[in-house]
């Protein structure tokens, strides 16, 4: 998934009417609307289900044996499926236009009622982390289906030392609709509501980040000066949401005993701390031969004695403004697909040709783009804001990844389908340089293979330098709000500590720019998300670097890899690729993988 905002534009103010017959998503293999007879089924079906499961199971689960837990596992995913059904349907539609009222309300009403129909379940986890060991092994032991979900136990058991009474888990998962749910509603809606003058034309966030790649050095300034107006007008509002969010985690983290602000995340994404840590430092430590060195060459090849915030998406100077169309789009990523293995090409043509994307840029619909899984026997849907750039066409080989890697994983079913944030982006980050290198390839000219390589630079700069410095910022933001509440000006000086040394010496900073955190919707949906992509960007130039090295055997091990979904631990996964993530020289063979790109540069000029 990828939320931090790529470079989009209104289709229709930026000639997307150009591009081709741009597809719009068929939401109908979930449901055909909010009013359908199936909808209305399904939300009294998991009423009654989630009632069921508990009066059979509350205060019982111990004394079951092996079949009877088995009985119970596959109730709970059945739920989980129909409860997944029901909140994709409703957050797709919602994400197409986020300012209808009616789509909103519906949202609202449907979390609302999934909520209360899903407290009955809470006190699950909870008895399955008091079942003895011992237990649990004989279970195991005793039935091979079982011991299918092995994982999805080992993952619920890595929160007992963190669990309160069964009370208030219970009304912790009550009150959650009007606590962070209720901020992220009120985030995504003055996010979407937001209004920039460009030109004496009104604009949203997407069209006005979009001048921030643009040619002209004058709008890529008034862009960027406009962007800093708006957000200092809504920043108290912005900073309220921040504070607040960072408050209730700090409180259910001390209730819990959660030893740091990041411990949720990293059990979450079942990956140890000092492999984060490890991770972090093999990042900050590489920035100046990444960042910095990088930015000191564009400095030259912008002509500019110093790099100002508005340049550093600004295309190069012999960059082509050419509009990729939406069919040739398809055609490079599926051709790059192809020749990896046709069988990758076979799973992605159906997003194409079934409704499974949703492509232009609307009135109130989401910024960035994403792939949503939904749930394991529909399929996922890609979200895209396409404007034809070549950017565009990498983001649309990134989610088309992450739609593959959804495909293939749902054969785990619900509950093992889905995959730690710091693996869910192998399959996009890997596709996006399958598609990447087959550009490189075919370049016509040493020009355009250093348009390409650069390109590809900035986004791997993007996906590990900047997320970094995101994870830190986030580190420091939730440290000092436990000493108080923050201040606007307190925020913005967090996030000026850190931008300041990701970039480099390169770089000056205009007034303003220290509210341009207030815009990140990672922050606020999914704290310390942000390391997963620099996790994933590591993981998958390691893996690429293995599959470059000829491993005739790549191809399967790669599907097998994605085809296990959740059901295995990173070491596991990579282990017949002889990788290991928690070597440290491990992050340090993916970043060289960017460091090499800049060396080509460096041997072009």
């Amino acid at each position: 998934m990828r939320f931090d905002p790529q470079p989009n534009f209104d289709a229709n103010a930026a000639g997307g009417k150009d591009l081709g017959d741009l597809p719009e998503w068929d939401l109908s293999d979930l449901y055909t609307s909010p009013d359908a007879p199936e909808f209305k089924r399904d939300m009294e079906w998991l009423e009654k289900a989630c009632a069921d499961f508990a009066a059979t199971y509350e205060g019982k689960l111990a004394g079951l044996d092996a079949k009877g837990m088995l009985d119970c596992v596959l109730a709970y995913e059945k739920i989980d499926m129909i409860a997944g059904r029901i909140m994709s349907f409703i957050g797709l539609r919602y994400y197409q236009n986020t300012t209808d009222a009616a789509r909103a309300k519906a949202m609202s009403d449907a979390q609302d009622k999934v909520t209360v129909f899903t407290t009955p379940l809470v006190f699950y986890s909870l008895e399955v982390n008091r079942i003895e060991d011992g237990v649990l092994e004989g279970w195991f032991a005793a039935n091979a289906e079982l011991a299918r979900y092995k994982p999805i136990f080992d993952r619920l058991r890595a929160m007992r030392p963190y669990q309160l009474s069964d009370e208030l888990e219970k009304f912790l998962h009550d009150q959650s609709t009007v606590g962070a749910a209720a901020w992220n509603r009120l985030f995504d809606e003055t996010i979407a509501g937001l209004e920039f003058e460009i030109d004496g034309e009104t604009r949203g966030l997407e069209a006005t980040l979009n001048d921030l790649t643009e040619q002209d050095r004058t709008k890529r300034e008034g862009a960027a000066r406009e962007l800093a107006r708006v957000f200092g007008e809504n920043v108290k509002i912005f900073a309220r949401v921040h504070n607040t969010l960072a408050k209730e985690k700090e409180i259910e983290d001390r209730w819990r005993k959660m030893p740091t602000p990041q411990t949720g995340r990293h059990l979450s994404n079942h990956v140890e701390p000092e492999v984060v840590e490890a991770l972090r430092n093999a990042v900050v430590n590489a920035y100046p031969k990444l960042s910095h060195r990088y930015y000191e060459l564009k400095r030259g090849w912008l002509g500019l004695d110093r790099m100002q915030v508005w340049d550093r998406n600004a295309p190069l100077p012999m960059e082509s403004d050419r509009r990729i169309g939406w069919d040739e789009a398809r055609e490079t990523v599926l051709s790059a697909y192809g020749e990896f293995d046709p069988e990758m090409a076979k799973l992605a043509e159906p997003f194409f040709d079934k409704g499974w994307i949703d492509a232009p840029v609307k009135p109130g619909k989401a910024p960035g783009a994403f792939a949503h899984p939904t749930v394991a026997d529909v399929h996922p849907y890609v979200m895209l804001n396409y404007l034809g750039k070549p950017r565009d066409v990498m983001t649309l080989a990134h989610e088309l990844g992450h739609g593959v890697h959804q495909r293939l994983a749902a054969g785990q079913g619900e509950l093992l389908a889905s995959t730690p944030l710091t693996l869910a982006e192998t399959a996009s980050v890997f596709g996006e340089m399958l598609t990447f290198k087959r550009l490189l390839r075919n370049a016509p000219s040493a020009k355009e293979k250093k348009v390409l390589l650069a390109g590809k630079v900035e986004d791997m700069i993007n996906t590990v330098v900047r997320q970094i410095a995101f994870y830190d910022f986030e580190c420091k933001l939730h440290d000092a709000r436990r000493e108080g509440e923050l201040t606007p000006d307190d925020i913005g000086a967090l996030w000026m500590s850190v931008q300041g040394e990701s970039l480099g010496p390169a770089f000056d900073f205009m007034e303003g720019y220290e509210t341009f955190w207030a815009y990140i919707p990672h922050f606020v949906h999914s704290p310390f998300y942000v390391y997963a992509y620099a996790f994933g960007d590591g993981l998958v130039n390691a893996l690429y670097a293995a599959y470059e090295e000829g491993d005739a055997d790549f191809q399967a091990k790669y599907f097998e890899m994605l085809k296990a979904g959740g059901s295995k631990h990173h070491k596991e996964l990579l282990a017949p690729f002889g990788l290991d993530a928690s070597d440290p020289a491990f992050w340090d063979k993916g970043l060289s993988m960017i460091s090499g790109f800049i060396d080509e540069l460096e041997a072009l000029e």
